[in-house]
């Protein structure tokens, strides 16, 4: 018996000894040569490290570390370039993403294995290291995966020059403009300094200080400090030239150089848009505009990510009509009957919707179709109530794709085939169009998009008819999580230009992302 469990425990002991590797030279080199192939310009080739055995490899020996024994400058190199790696492998996973904010708990609930146990990013970096070895430069070699973090490195950390590369890498970042610029008596620098503030000793002049030990140019006490906005855009590498127009980040981006998200959003995160639409529309002879009818209009989209590639939601629409003699002002639609020759107000639609990408390989492009059915009765309306939405259900695909031009344009492509009233007996019976939008947008800064809109709509039925519509937009982004949109369009369609009339559109929209 007790020979059986001698072998037994030498077994165990060689297996665990095994499938345990000792950290050494060995994992440093082999993630020295990753980071030279798969890191340029301090960003990442994210795109080509699908299934990529390097990267797994990595992955697997971070998980099989063994950490007894080993030097303190060995175990810190190992768990700089272990959170980088692991960071990366968690984007991987993701990809195609915008942002490693559009990942729920990337840094706190999403762990991987490290030395045999699971761990959180925020472990590593705040238990691991600067808890235990208490070195504020371990903020400027942890490369969190977004534009504001300083730019990762072609390198590994070596244990045996672990001190001198994060003096050059701290001493790089606090040179660079982009992330420590000083205007004249004020210092604009990066949020790291105030969300870790503690670790540059919790004082402004504690902080000024550890510039002041890497800046070539020193700073002073008397200098304000403020912090800019995190760019939590992915720091992913895409080459600059026109063969590779579409710009890689996908959905529930940061969406800073694309009109709209155009991909599927990452699997476990959500996305819902608020958009509101207030559409007027005045009628008469050109000389004398004489009639209003204004629809203002509330769409709110739901969607989960399934997978990468597959999202399924919901689709809402809320509506409220008034026709009005003028003068009067189209606001008049979010008030009272009062005054109205008609109103009508109410949740008119709802139903599913799925957002699919069929192609991997083409990241911007997706295809969203909703299928929403009818709330309420005589929609269309009658003698005693005005029309507010289609008696019958609708059913609305549209095909999406962008293209990055250059570092600061992009253009927005739909094709939608839209049929309406599905069902109807009577003149009206399946109404369909084939709505086509051009949206050609510009970013002045990181976080806002201006945009031009054209569209063309047809309408196949057996009395022709179409409409255009012309305008332009703003977006900004508060956080990569919400972002806000004004749009104002100028409407046309052959009734209004026959009899003279006038139409135009007011846009309010809102995007939150989980």
């Amino acid at each position: 018996m007790k020979n059986t469990l001698f072998i037994f425990a030498l077994i165990l002991f060689i297996s665990i000894h095994v499938t345990a590797q000792s950290v050494g030279l060995p994992f440093i080199e082999k993630a020295d040569s990753f980071f030279k192939e798969y890191v340029v310009d301090g960003k990442v080739k994210y795109d080509a490290l699908n299934d990529s055995e390097a990267l797994k490899s990595l992955v697997s020996d971070i998980a099989t570390a063994d950490l007894e024994g080993v030097p303190d400058n060995m175990v810190q190199a190992f768990y700089i370039n272990a959170y980088n790696i692991l960071v990366i492998d968690k984007v991987v996973k993701n990809y195609p993403i915008g942002s490693v904010q559009n990942i729920a708990g990337f840094f706190d609930k999403k762990k991987s294995t490290l030395a045999g146990e699971k761990i959180s990013l925020n472990t590593i970096e705040k238990d691991l290291l600067l808890k235990q070895y208490d070195d504020p430069r371990f903020h400027f070699a942890l490369v969190c995966g977004a534009v504001g973090c300083p730019p990762i490195t072609n390198f590994a950390y070596h244990p045996d020059r672990l001190d001198s590369q994060l003096d050059k890498q701290t001493s790089s970042a606090i040179n660079s403009d982009s992330f420590l610029k000083v205007v004249g008596n004020k210092i604009e620098t990066s949020q790291i300094f105030n969300w870790y503030k503690k670790d540059f000793g919790g004082s402004k002049k504690s902080i000024i200080a550890f510039i002041n030990n890497y800046r070539q140019e020193p700073v002073f006490d008397s200098h304000k400090i403020s912090y800019g906005e995190y760019d939590w855009l992915l720091n992913e590498y895409v080459a600059d030239d026109y063969s590779d127009l579409i710009y890689t980040p996908a959905s529930g981006a940061n969406n800073t150089l694309r009109y709209v998200v155009s991909s599927t959003i990452p699997k476990g995160s959500t996305e819902t848009k608020v958009f509101n639409n207030l559409y007027t529309q005045k009628t008469g002879p050109s000389d004398n505009l004489s009639d209003r009818s204004t629809f203002f209009t509330t769409i709110i989209t739901s969607l989960y990510g399934v997978s990468n590639n597959l999202n399924v939601g919901i689709n809402t629409r809320y509506r409220r009509v008034r026709n009005d003699k003028l003068p009067s002002s189209a606001l008049s639609v979010l008030g009272g009957s009062g005054g109205a020759l008609s109103t009508r107000s109410g949740v008119t639609a709802f139903g599913p919707m799925i957002r699919y990408a069929p192609v991997p390989e083409w990241k911007n492009f997706s295809i969203q179709s909703s299928f929403v059915f009818a709330i309420g009765d005589d929609l269309s309306g009658s003698a005693s109530q005005p029309y507010i939405d289609w008696d019958g259900p609708t059913w609305w695909t549209q095909f999406f794709n962008d293209f990055s031009i250059g570092n600061s344009f992009s253009l927005f492509t739909e094709i939608d085939l839209l049929i309406e009233d599905i069902g109807r007996l009577d003149s009206h019976v399946n109404r369909l169009s084939t709505p086509v939008t051009l949206i050609f947008s510009y970013n002045p800064i990181a976080n806002m998009t201006l945009y031009t809109l054209g569209g063309y709509s047809p309408y196949w039925q057996a009395d022709y008819d179409y409409f255009t519509q012309f305008g332009i937009g703003f977006k900004y982004q508060f956080t990569p999580n919400l972002e806000f949109e004004l749009l104002y369009t100028d409407f046309s369609n052959e009734f209004l230009n026959d009899t003279g009339g006038q139409a135009s559109t007011y846009n309010l929209g809102f995007r939150f992302n989980i």
